[in-house]
This record gives structure tokens, sequence and C-alpha cells, in this order.
């Protein structure tokens, strides 16, 4: 299922946009998605180890809500990510 990730903070780095959306399994996590960003940046940033920094210490949020790494994520959900100020 595709995840639209909305960026914030020093996460906008990861795109000219204000968003990435994210393929990920169908009952995936926000663990199974950190995952994915990170394979994201590997390949799109030369696994940039600031930015890697940046999505493990991030926290994430869907419809105001900060949710857990064990939150499954449903289809076409529109997810948060927040970095932590300055950026992890």
């Amino acid at each position: 299922m595709k995840i639209k990730l909305e960026l914030f903070g020093a996460s906008r780095d990861f795109s000219d946009n204000d968003h990435l959306e994210i393929e990920v399994q169908d009952k995936a996590s926000i663990y199974d998605l950190r995952n994915e960003i990170i394979k994201y940046l590997d390949i799109n940033f030369k696994g940039n180890e600031n930015f890697i920094k940046i999505v493990k210490s991030s926290v994430f949020c869907s419809n105001d809500n900060i949710i857990s790494d064990n939150y499954k994520i449903t289809n076409n959900e529109k997810i948060g990510i927040i970095p932590p100020i300055g950026g992890g």
C-alpha cells in the first residue's frame, strides 16, 4: 500500500515536495515505515547518516496524534514525521 508521509522540520530535506509517497506492505507498522524511509535515503541520498539519524529519532503522527512504532498503518493513511528540535 502507498503511504503519504508528510515532512516537517529537518525531514523536509528528504524531498523537494512537502511529502514523500512510500510503498509499504499491507499491515505495516511505523517501525516498518521507518525502515522503508531509510531504504529511500540509502538510494536517493547515498545513505546520508544525518538523514538516517533524523528518521531514527523522529516521532510519527496521524490525525494530530503521536503514534508508536507498533502502530499499524491503514491504507491511504496520511502519516507525518516530526524530527526532534535541532534535526536529530
